[in-house]
């Protein structure tokens, strides 16, 4: 197993769990400037109709999409900067 890839396992974890949060308060953020509604609607919301629920959840899917990438590629970088190796 290279270098890279053993100091790469615990920092992923973590850039995972960072980029978790990260993603979820800014799909919070977006949902509330794009509806001025708090809450997106989930599956199990028994008030909101399939129109307002598969758009909340595609964007969701997207915004996580993009910050894990970027939480994920940011982290192998770091990695090959103080090791000289890349995570893979």
């Amino acid at each position: 197993m290279s270098k890279g890839k053993v100091l790469y396992k615990p920092l992923g974890m973590a850039f995972g769990m960072a980029g978790g949060l990260l993603a979820g308060a800014a799909f919070r953020k977006t949902w509330k400037l794009a509806t001025g509604q708090d809450d997106a609607p989930d599956g199990l919301d028994q008030e909101r109709k399939w129109r307002e629920i598969l758009p909340a959840v595609a964007v969701e899917g997207a915004i996580f999409a993009v910050v894990r990438t970027a939480v994920e590629r940011g982290g192998a970088t770091v990695v090959r900067r103080m090791t000289g190796y890349w995570p893979d």
